[in-house]
């Protein structure tokens, strides 16, 4: 199981979602931006944070069950 690469791929779709929402903020800038970017990315910006929280945990756990198996 390779947690490393999962959280890597899961923070760098993440930073690059922010980003192209930057950009587009530059040409969309009306209520129902701000609407979308409250009723979507902030929730799902908030739940990325806390999935790496728990996959890091996770990660220690597995680490700590193999070094016990060995």
């Amino acid at each position: 199981m390779n947690l490393a690469g999962g959280k890597g791929r899961l923070v760098g779709s993440a930073r690059e979602l922010s980003q192209k929402w930057e950009e587009t903020k530059n040409y969309w800038r009306d209520e129902k931006s701000l609407e979308f970017e409250h009723r979507y990315l902030d929730d799902l910006f908030i739940r990325v944070d806390k999935t790496v929280a728990i996959m890091e945990k996770l990660d220690e756990i597995l680490k700590k069950v193999r070094s016990d198996c060995e």
